[in-house]
């Protein structure tokens, strides 16, 4: 499988994401993080990629604004894992990781294009 999409079924991005792949025929395979929870260690090497953990969270999202103000100040990694593992609709979505190990969060069509060469 070169291609795997982490995120949420019922999540629009995700769906558009995933459509997108089957209409390029692009081989990949989906993981639901609520019910198949990623790896504290896999959410580090993500943030450490991205350039940190607030490339990785999505910050306009309900669960967001909804936490207290001293939850949205994690102070330390294992503080942000904790975060993700209690609040799995905070991680960005989709996240796309490729064969290679790459790692990126969202979907656009154009970036998709560029991504995967279609």
């Amino acid at each position: 499988m070169s291609v795997i999409v982490y995120g949420l079924p019922t999540c629009d991005t995700c769906r558009k994401a995933r459509n997108w792949f089957v209409r390029f025929d692009v081989a990949h395979a989906f993981v639901d993080y609520r019910t198949d929870p990623v790896p504290a260690a896999t959410l580090k090497e993500w943030a450490q990629q991205l350039g940190g953990w607030e490339r990785l969270i999505n910050k306009t999202s309900t669960t967001w604004r909804n936490l207290l103000p001293q939850r949205k100040s994690p102070a330390s990694d294992p503080e942000w894992c904790l975060l993700l593992k209690e609040h799995p609709a905070l991680i960005r979505r989709p996240v796309v990781v490729r064969e290679s190990g790459a790692v990126t969060v969202g979907f656009s069509d154009k970036g998709f294009k560029k991504l995967f060469g279609h």
